[in-house]
């Protein structure tokens, strides 16, 4: 009899303790996620590396994150949704770039407010931005251009 109470008890610990983790693993899977905000919308010529999820930095503090990516079918630039806490106003002259976090690290956008008066509304466009700089092609252009000096 004292064997059960013993198995039941073991039992029931791995249940609450599993129950918790999953409860721990829903909570720390939802806290990088942007709660509330107002939406922004950005054209880059190139968005390589920023996926719906990416984040948007201010200063090395999350502020927002990338919503949606899409395709401006009149230019052809890669056209950016974001979502900014509430918290945050930005100013309409504020720019915005694509960021690389060290040599291999993810990209995210880094945000730089301007020193306008007025705040960017929702839904507004952010017109000063800086698209992805392609780490390959800048490294093919060195190895060229080191090549083409020596003859």
């Amino acid at each position: 009899m004292k064997q059960n109470v013993i198995e039941t008890l073991v039992g029931f610990i791995v249940i609450v303790v599993a129950i918790g983790f999953f409860i721990f693993a829903y909570k720390i899977g939802n806290s990088s996620r942007v709660e509330s905000g107002y939406m922004l919308k950005a054209n880059f010529q190139n968005a390589e590396g920023i996926v719906r999820g990416s984040d948007v930095m201010l200063a090395g503090v999350k502020i927002g994150s990338v919503i949606d990516i899409t395709l401006d079918k009149s230019s052809f630039f890669a056209l950016l949704t974001i979502c900014i806490n509430n918290d945050i106003k930005l100013p309409k002259d504020t720019s915005i770039a694509i960021v690389t976090g060290g040599i291999l690290g993810s990209r995210y956008i880094s945000v730089t407010p301007g020193s306008s008066e007025e705040n960017l509304a929702i839904g507004e466009q952010i017109k000063y931005t800086q698209s992805a700089v392609n780490i390959e092609s800048l490294i093919g252009k060195l190895i060229y251009s080191f090549g083409s000096g020596k003859k």
